[in-house]
């Protein structure tokens, strides 16, 4: 009987742990803008690869790009305040639309999140109005994030292939 009696407690109790882990739990929201420059003598986004096979797909399948794009927290590269760097790679993995593998880290370099990273990896349709990628990690304030970052397209060139991205950033720590 008094195993019975004890069950809904053990039942019970991985539930609490939970909650209780859950409440002390910050939310954060940051709002940025990723200047992806490819074009000029100082690009922040070069190719290292390409796929073996040849490739006449307009969507540049196969492409892997390095990044190391400045982060800021206005629209305006040159005018915007300088809040850290995106590092890492895209990879262009659509074959028929212009898709991007993202795999970077937001590495906080200024203001309240210096010293601390945020992990972004997922799917980039890159002409979709509202692209959302998981937030799998990061480091510092963010050590054991989670979440998801919203990316739309605030402009870009498709002369030089530059692109200014807002992120907003949505993340459990």
């Amino acid at each position: 009987m008094a195993a019975t009696a004890s069950s809904p407690l053990l039942i019970l109790l991985p539930l609490f742990l939970l909650l209780a882990s859950a409440a002390g739990e910050k939310q954060t929201h940051i709002k940025l803008y990723w200047h992806d420059v490819v074009s000029g003598a100082n690009p922040t986004a070069v190719p290292v690869a390409r796929a073996a096979v040849t490739n006449t797909s307009k969507t540049a399948f196969g492409v892997v790009i390095v990044i190391d794009d400045p982060l800021t927290n206005g629209p305006d590269l040159n005018s915007g305040k300088p809040i850290g760097r995106a590092q890492g790679t895209y990879i262009s993995a659509g074959k028929d639309e212009l898709s991007l593998m993202m795999n970077m880290n937001f590495v906080f370099q200024s203001g309240k999140f210096n010293g601390s990273t945020v992990a972004i990896m997922g799917r980039n349709a890159v002409f979709t109005a509202v692209r959302e990628m998981s937030i799998v990690g990061g480091t510092g304030v963010f050590r054991m994030a989670r979440g998801y970052a919203q990316a739309r397209t605030y402009s870009s060139d498709l002369k030089t292939g530059d692109a200014t991205v807002e992120y907003n950033l949505y993340i459990s720590h």
